[in-house]
């Protein structure tokens, strides 16, 4: 477990040293996550040895949501007084996240029509 571990947080520390080079405009934990990716399509036999572990991980993703919690809790009364704006910014969001995503969707299935 120690290694697997280990080595998803070497993959986190390359991508954070990528992101710091480059100056590129993204979390360096992405970064990493997609050199993982890469090095599970082109090296398939590397993922017996972090399976167990990253299922476990996963098993208890939920724990990750409880500082979350607290700060809405701890936060209570601002976010009261800002409700307007956070319930517009949500609203307004969602709606540019759907229409992005079918206008991607309409022009994927434009450019794979048979």
């Amino acid at each position: 477990m120690i290694p697997a571990l280990a080595t998803l947080l070497v993959f986190q520390l390359l991508g954070e040293a990528l992101v710091l080079a480059t100056g590129a405009p993204m979390p360096g934990p992405v970064v990493g996550l997609a050199l993982l990716l890469l090095t599970l399509v082109l090296r398939p036999s590397v993922l017996g040895a972090i399976k167990p572990t990253a299922q476990t991980l996963l098993q208890h993703l939920s724990l990750l949501f409880v500082p979350a919690g607290v700060g809405v809790m701890l936060h209570l009364q601002r976010l009261g007084n800002e409700a307007l704006a956070i319930g517009v910014a949500l609203v307004v969001s969602t709606l540019v996240g759907l229409a992005s995503a079918a206008l991607t969707m309409t022009w994927l299935m434009k450019r794979t029509r048979p």
